[in-house]
């Protein structure tokens, strides 16, 4: 590659843990004299990191790489890099199906983007894939593309988990927990960097440690990123339904800088779908764990997951999860139909859900926890929260948006502000004066 050859696009799709990766993948380029750039059209190469979980996400992959495709030879694009778990999931035969792209990288392989941009074009795309065994650390360099004052950090990569609809364990491989050190270090350097709030992820944060020989554990993790200064907000998200422990709780509920939030994707309360799912088998029900959860002074924030559709499930399996919905009165919750995966053990089970009536269970669901949020958010009108400011509201100049601490980014509702000012990046007291379904309205004191 020449050496004028040197702005580069990143795409990211996906989930935040896929963001993360993208974030190192800009690292190793930067390092390597890339530029990056945010649009393709400005870019000498582009770089997609693909997310191939379920069809919609397969779908919307697709989608992106044609798209990205047909603008080179129009403008300055000439290079066109696909990795991440699309390509981990279908293999050698994308080389033959999308021939537009000049080069494959498996989620794994990550590490070696320099390596296959700067590779000299040849008539067959290097393809580079094997059994995922990579591992970021703080080592590893990494440009932040979130917001200044906001930030994920990845704890362990991989799932040893055996959810039969889950496709996670083949695209990411087994559980590789990072050491805590290396996790301390990263957070350190991201509060001297200004970064006020760390989102710890994975994709089960609650089996951190597991794999080191039962020496760390996620509490300890908690209670060392603790000792960092300049951390205001400590966020948990992937947390496992069987593994909270009291332990857990009481961190939480007793430590003003981790959030009053944990965010434990349920998917069902039925117990034959639960275990049908790889999910059954434990002694607490979901709406005991909810009960446990909500029996904390602090008044934890709670989002969940639930899957609608899932072979196997009836009317009745269907009014079970209804009626946990009205009851456990969740503040965010997440609703999708299932999608039969070809290779999971769950795409062999009988008594299918017609797409139809899985849609129809979707929007009655998303109508409960709409009247949910509605009366949940009702109940802070008059409270005065912390909230995180983000900038003006993309609706109108004239409003200023944040978080609570209650709310994830990017996932959660917002709270709007239509008095007061205050910088991006400050945590500020705000009077709740409005309600909506989803959003709040306040004032900053």
């Amino acid at each position: 590659m020449s050496s004028g050859k040197k702005s580069v696009c990143l795409i990211s799709l996906g989930c935040p843990k896929n963001l993360v990766d993208s974030e190192h993948v800009l690292g190793f380029l930067q390092e390597a004299g890339f530029v990056p750039v945010s649009r393709p059209e400005e870019a000498d190469t582009a770089v997609i990191n693909t997310c191939g979980f379920i069809q919609a996400a397969v779908e919307e992959t697709i989608d992106t790489i044609l798209e990205v495709a047909a603008k080179k030879g129009k403008g300055k694009l000439e290079r066109l890099f696909v990795m991440g778990c699309f390509v981990q999931r279908y293999g050698y035969k994308l080389v033959k199906e999308i021939p537009e792209v000049d080069g494959w990288l498996g989620t794994g392989e990550i590490h070696r983007i320099v390596e296959i941009v700067e590779a000299e074009e040849k008539e067959r795309p290097p393809f580079v894939i094997g059994q995922p065994g990579y591992l970021g650390g703080d080592r590893v360099p990494r440009v932040q593309t979130s917001r200044f004052y906001s930030t994920y950090i990845k704890v362990a990569e991989g799932c040893s988990n055996a959810c039969t609809y889950c496709t996670i364990p083949h695209l990411r491989g087994r559980l590789r927990s990072r050491g805590p050190e290396s996790i301390f270090r990263e957070a350190e350097a991201m509060a001297e960097g200004g970064v006020k709030e760390i989102n710890l992820i994975a994709q089960d944060t609650t089996m951190y440690g597991k794999d080191l020989g039962g020496q760390v554990a996620l509490e300890g993790l908690l209670e060392g990123l603790l000792d960092i200064r300049g951390l205001s907000w400590i966020r948990v998200l992937y947390c496992h339904p069987h593994r909270i422990s009291d332990r857990l709780l009481e961190l939480v509920n007793g430590e003003n800088r981790i959030c009053p939030y944990l965010d434990l994707p349920v998917q069902h309360v039925n117990p034959d779908i639960l275990s049908a799912m790889g999910r059954g088998g434990h002694g607490e029900t979901p709406c005991q764990l909810i009960a446990r959860i909500k029996s904390k002074s602090r008044g934890i924030h709670l989002r969940t997951t639930v899957m609608i559709g899932f072979p196997g499930e009836t009317e009745q399996s269907f009014e079970e999860l209804c009626e946990f919905v009205r009851t456990a009165r969740v503040d965010h919750l997440g609703a999708f139909i299932y999608s039969r995966e070809e290779g999971t053990p769950a795409s062999r089970l009988n008594n299918p859900v017609r797409r139809r009536v899985a849609q129809k269970r979707l929007d009655k669901v998303m109508g409960i926890q709409a009247e949910v949020s509605r009366q949940n958010n009702q109940d802070k009108v008059g409270q005065v929260l912390p909230v995180l400011i983000e900038g003006q509201s993309p609706e109108t100049p004239l409003l200023l948006a944040g978080r609570t601490a209650g709310m994830a980014p990017d996932v959660d509702g917002r709270v709007l502000i239509n008095k007061g000012r205050a910088l991006v990046g400050d945590i500020v007291p705000v009077r709740i004066v409005e309600a909506h379904t989803y959003d709040l309205v306040g004032e900053i004191l």
